[in-house]
């Protein structure tokens, strides 16, 4: 069983930036893609990014976040990060990481993933 623990949410204004950490135990963290997701009140949870695990390390995000996210793990530490950069008012969300060994093109489905963290908000408004 493993578990996730986010932070570094937080306000933010436009154009700002914020990293996020996602802290694992009771894992082998090295083996699992670990993915982020965001989810609005009312909507749908939406892929944000990803890193693959068992030393691929290839990353894949979403079109609405290239460019301005960056995802990152250390392996050593079982943490993973998104790095956001260029904030705005869209990117305003409940911001979750979950972990798992999905398959290529299951990558970007929330269901593919096994274990998933409590969130932590990130608001971007001036």
């Amino acid at each position: 069983q493993v578990q996730l623990v986010e932070s570094g949410g937080a306000l933010v204004q436009p154009g700002g930036s914020l990293r996020l950490s996602c802290t694992a135990s009771g894992g082998t963290f090295r083996r699992y893609t670990v993915a982020w997701f965001r989810q609005v009140p009312g909507k749908e949870r939406e892929f944000v990014g990803a890193v693959r695990g068992s030393g691929g390390n290839t990353y894949h995000y979403a079109d609405s976040v290239k460019g301005r996210f960056t995802i990152s793990r250390d392996n050593a530490k079982n943490t993973a990060y998104l790095q956001m950069n260029s904030l705005n008012p869209e990117d305003t969300a409940l911001y979750y990481c979950a972990a798992g060994q999905p398959i290529l093109s299951s990558l970007r489905t929330e269901t593919a993933y096994w274990y998933w963290g409590q969130g932590t908000q990130v608001t971007v408004s001036s």
